[in-house]
């Protein structure tokens, strides 16, 4: 979309706060970095905003229990090579996010996929049934938060 990104941050903000409850802090500091980020990948922002909804629901020290870090849930042990810094740094987590995504976009080849690519990784997709289920429903839901946002904005 046109605009500076700043006026896209700060719209992107409000629908962030609206949408999801999030503190104005928070959503103003973020809502910079997933426009910018963004626009490098060529992403939506709407769907970085949707992703970090689902993943962290906007807390940047949130760790999961097979240890994923940060506003995207990003795996070190698989992405601290591709992705150099502290992976809590927020700014970095959704440079990160934002990478990947892209990445399983060009490899699966449709969003749906790449969604589900995103919660189980590739080969749990296409090689386990039962994980295959649970990325689906996983994109299914971030689309939700999806046109929650786009609905708030």
């Amino acid at each position: 979309g046109g605009g500076s990104i700043e006026r896209r941050a700060a719209k992107l903000s409000k629908g962030i706060q609206t949408a999801y409850s999030t503190p104005a802090s928070t959503a103003e500091r973020v809502s910079h970095m997933i426009v910018l980020h963004s626009e490098r990948q060529g992403l939506d922002p709407l769907l970085v905003a949707a992703v970090i909804r689902q993943e962290s629901t906007y807390r940047s020290q949130a760790v999961s229990p097979v240890g994923a870090v940060g506003l995207m849930q990003v795996m070190p042990r698989y992405w601290q090579q591709t992705c150099p810094g502290n992976l809590y740094n927020e700014n970095n987590n959704i440079q990160c996010g934002s990478y990947i995504l892209t990445k399983y976009h060009q490899s699966a080849g449709d969003w749906e996929k790449a969604l589900a690519y995103y919660n189980v990784g590739p080969s749990n997709y296409e090689n386990n049934r039962k994980m295959r289920k649970q990325g689906k429903r996983y994109a299914k839901q971030v689309k939700q938060h999806k046109q929650a946002l786009k609905s708030a904005l």
